[in-house]
C-alpha cells in the first residue's frame, strides 16, 4: 500500500471514528434523521453544500470546462447552485414549518398515504444511482493512486463509504461535513492559487482564453438544449430529498432558509475554482486525452508531495459527504414512510436499526450499479432527471395552492416519470425531461378538473 493510498484510507477511518462518536447521542430514528432538529446555521450551511458539491464537481466540471469553455459550467456550478439558492430562498421555509420527518410526508399531509409512498419508491433509484456515481468515483480516485485495479478498488470504497454511511445519522454527519468542506476549500484554494500564480494570476490567465470559450451560451445547441440543460439540475435539486433533510434538521425555519442560501452561495464561490482551472488547463495542459483527468492533472503538475495529498484528501471528503446524504436521505424516506406503516408497533430502537439497516441495504444496490456502470457522468445525469420531473410539479401544487388531490398528484408522478424515459431511452428525444415536466403539468391539472368536477 503506497503512502498516498494510505493516507486516503487512514482519513476515512478518521471521519468514521469521529462520527462514530458524536452518534453515542442517536437513541432514536428521530436523531438518526433530524438530529432533533437542533442544527445551527453554520452545521446546516456546511452540510448543504458538502451534499452537493461531490466528485463530480471538481473533476466533471474541470472537464466540461476544458473540453467546451465555459458554457461546460453552465450545469454545474451555474445551474445548480442557483437551485439551492432558489431553495433556501422559497422552498425551506415552507417546508420546515410543515414539521415534516422527510419529504415523503408532505405528499401524504397534502395528498394520501398512497402518494406518499409512490414518491419514496420513484425517488429511491435517482438518489442510487447518485451515490454509486460516488462510490465509482472514489474507487477510481483509490485505483489511480495505487494500481490495484478499479474493481477492487470500487470494492474497498463500497465497503469504507458503506460502514461509514450506516454508522452516524444526520448529526454526525453535519459535524463531519464541516471538517469536510474545509478540506475541500483548503485543496482546491490552494491548487487554485498555484495554477493562478502560474498564468500571472486571474486577470492575466482568463485574458490569454479567446472569447469565444467564456461564452455560456452555445447557439449550435439552441434554446431548448439549453433549457433541458438548465431544467434537469433546478427542478431535481428542489425535491432533492437529499437536500431536503439537511434543512428538515435545522432548529428554526429561518435557519433552514437562510443556512441554504449560505450553503448555495458556498457552492458558486468554490465551485468557480475548478471553472477556472479547466479553462487554464488548455492553455498548461493543452494534450490531456480526458478532459475530466485535468483537475487531476494539474494537481499532480503543480503540487507537491504532501499539499497533493492533501488535494486528493478534499476529493475524496467532498465523496464522503455527498455518497453520505445520498444513502441517509432515501433510507429515512423508506423505513419513515414505508417500513414503519408496514410493521407497526416497532420501538424507538427498532425503528433506529431499521432505518440503519436500510441504509446498509442501500449501499449494497449502489455498489452494485457503481460496479457494472461505465462511467461517471452518465451516472450523474440520470440521478438528477430519474423521476424528479412529476414530483416536482406535485410539490409547486402541494405547497403553494389547494388546487388538485390525491388523482392530480398520482398522475403528475406517473407522467412525468413514464414520458421522460419513453422520450429519453425510447425516441431518442433531445429533450426528454421537458416533454416530462409537460406531461406532469398536464397530467396534473387534467386530473385536478376531474376531481373537482366529482
Amino acid at each position: 500500500m503506497n503512502a498516498v493510498l494510505l493516507a486516503i484510507v487512514a482519513y476515512v477511518l478518521v471521519q468514521f471514528a469521529i462520527g462514530a462518536w458524536v452518534s453515542r447521542r442517536i437513541v432514536s430514528a428521530n436523531d438518526y434523521i433530524l438530529a432533533g432538529r437542533k442544527l445551527g446555521t453554520g452545521l446546516v450551511a456546511f452540510s448543504v453544500f458538502a451534499t452537493y458539491f461531490g466528485a463530480e464537481a471538481i473533476v466533471a466540471s474541470g472537464g466540461a470546462v476544458y473540453a467546451h469553455g465555459l458554457r461546460g459550467a453552465l450545469v454545474d456550478p451555474f445551474a445548480y447552485a442557483t437551485a439551492i439558492i432558489l431553495v433556501g430562498l422559497v422552498f425551506a421555509r415552507a417546508l420546515w414549518s410543515r414539521g415534516l420527518t422527510t419529504f415523503a410526508d408532505l405528499f401524504r399531509q397534502r395528498y394520501s398515504p398512497g402518494v406518499e409512498r409512490l414518491v419514496v419508491i420513484v425517488l429511491l433509484p435517482g438518489s442510487i444511482i447518485w451515490a454509486a456515481a460516488q462510490i465509482r468515483a472514489f474507487g477510481q480516485v483509490m485505483d489511480a493512486n495505487s494500481g490495484m485495479g478499479l474493481k477492487v478498488a470500487i470494492v474497498l470504497a463500497a465497503v469504507l463509504v458503506g460502514a461509514y454511511s450506516v454508522v452516524g445519522g444526520l448529526f454526525a454527519d453535519s459535524v463531519t461535513d464541516v471538517i469536510q468542506g474545509l478540506v475541500v476549500l483548503a485543496g482546491l484554494v490552494i491548487l487554485g492559487g498555484i495554477v493562478s500564480a502560474t498564468v500571472g494570476g486571474v486577470p492575466a490567465g482568463l485574458a490569454q482564453i479567446t472569447p469565444d470559450r467564456l461564452d455560456l451560451y452555445s447557439a449550435e445547441e439552441g434554446l431548448l438544449a439549453t433549457l433541458e440543460k438548465i431544467a434537469i439540475p433546478v427542478c431535481g435539486t428542489i425535491v432533492a430529498v437529499e437536500l431536503i433533510s439537511r434543512f428538515l434538521g435545522a432548529r428554526t425555519a429561518e435557519i433552514a432558509g437562510r443556512a441554504t442560501v449560505a450553503g448555495g452561495l458556498i457552492y458558486l464561490t468554490i465551485g468557480l475554482v475548478p471553472v477556472f482551472l479547466g479553462l487554464m488547463g488548455t492553455k498548461l495542459l493543452p494534450d490531456i486525452p480526458d478532459p475530466e483527468q485535468i483537475v487531476a492533472k494539474l494537481a499532480e503538475s503543480y503540487l507537491p508531495g504532501l499539499l497533493y495529498v492533501a488535494f486528493i484528501g478534499a476529493i475524496i471528503s467532498a465523496i464522503l459527504s455527498v455518497v453520505h446524504s445520498a444513502l441517509h436521505a432515501p433510507a429515512a424516506q423508506i423505513s419513515h414512510n414505508i417500513v414503519v406503516k408496514i410493521v407497526p408497533g416497532l420501538t424507538d430502537r427498532g425503528k433506529l436499526w431499521a432505518v440503519r439497516l436500510t441504509v446498509l441495504a442501500l449501499s449494497i444496490v449502489a455498489f452494485a450499479i457503481s460496479f457494472s456502470a461505465d462511467g461517471i457522468k452518465e451516472l450523474v445525469e440520470t440521478a438528477s432527471a430519474f423521476g424528479s420531473a412529476g414530483v416536482f410539479v406535485a410539490t409547486l401544487f402541494a405547497l403553494f395552492t389547494r388546487f388538485g388531490g390525491p388523482l392530480s398528484a398520482y398522475c403528475s408522478v406517473a407522467a412525468g416519470l413514464l414520458v421522460w424515459a419513453a422520450c429519453k431511452y425510447g425516441v431518442g428525444l433531445a429533450t426528454p425531461y421537458l416533454v416530462g415536466l409537460l406531461a406532469a403539468l398536464v397530467g396534473y391539472v387534467g386530473a385536478a378538473l376531474i376531481e373537482g368536477r366529482r
